[in-house]
């Protein structure tokens, strides 16, 4: 194998060592199949640990491994003891997992496809609802199930008084673009069904919300800390890395210009409920750290 890269420079020199081995192919291989077991970090596993550090270290083998997760697609976001090798597949990766195809599989129905889309955007919404707190690879967003629906109904309720002051068609088309489009549909769903032991039923909002956010844990970025108000969650850094690539969408900007969510002394919460808001008792705000 040759040691020259694509760029035509000359890899960095490793102490005690001479050109690319197939060792080093190896490892920088098995660095990446780390960083696709998106529960595992490097504070779990020595072997993960040392070639997190050999990466940060060696920049030979950082530019190996970072070709080798090029070469199946994927991007690396971020390597570091906090977070591992942090990757996000490329739309052509065999590794990606598209949002048609989680939606397929959490919902038959296109309009609950497009809740699900919605629940998505809220949780990265309330988790991260700063600037700063993206910036602050320190910060631990937390949020709860029944608090993302609660955020979700009062943000379609904000979306409809808009309209409604504007003037502006207050049951808007299911194909029109943005937040306009989605807010009656969320608000006619039931919060929990239909069930008289008020059982969260798969097409129920708080239901979709559930999904997604078993979703997001399934795939390393969310922590189940506790089962109040629905079930309680606190983010992962691989969960931060992921929404800085989404907090530029037009979609997370127009759902937090909404004002929604209050940001006074540092500590995000919702606004106090209306009492017709309908929701389920014991709703819970999604609470930060």
């Amino acid at each position: 194998m040759s040691d020259e890269f694509d760029d035509g420079t000359e890899p960095a020199p490793r102490e005690g060592a001479g050109p690319v081995t197939p060792a080093d192919v190896a490892d920088a291989a098995r660095l990446v199949s780390f960083g696709l077991q998106p529960k595992l970090l490097p504070a779990r596993d020595l072997e993960y640990a040392e070639l997190v550090r050999r990466h940060r270290d060696d920049p030979a083998f950082a530019r190996l491994a970072d070709a080798v997760a090029t070469g199946l697609g994927l991007v690396v976001l971020e390597v570091s003891a906090r977070a591992g090798m942090a990757v996000a597949a490329a739309e052509d990766s065999v590794f990606a997992v598209r949002t048609g195809d989680y939606s397929r599989r959490a919902a038959a129905d296109s309009t609950d496809r497009f809740l699900h889309g919605l629940a998505h955007l809220a949780v990265a919404a309330m988790a991260f609802p700063r600037p700063e707190d993206l910036a602050d690879d320190g910060y631990v967003g937390r949020i709860t199930v029944n608090g993302v629906d609660s955020f979700v109904r009062q943000a379609c309720r904000r979306l409809e008084e808009r309209a409604a002051e504007q003037g502006e068609v207050t049951d808007p088309a299911t194909d029109a673009p943005g937040l306009e489009a989605a807010w009656r549909v969320y608000t006619r769903r039931s919060a929990t069904g239909a069930t008289k032991d008020a059982r969260r039923l798969a097409g129920s909002t708080i239901g979709i919300v559930g999904k997604a956010v078993a979703f997001l844990v399934d795939s390393g970025f969310l922590q189940r800390t506790g089962d109040e108000a629905g079930g309680t969650y606190r983010t992962t850094a691989r969960y931060q890395l992921q929404v800085r690539d989404l907090a530029g969408g037009a979609a997370m900007a127009e759902l937090l210009d909404l004002g929604v969510v209050v940001v006074g002394d540092g500590t995000p919460t919702l606004l106090p409920p209306d009492e017709d808001d309908g929701l389920v008792a014991g709703a819970g705000l999604p609470f930060h750290g």
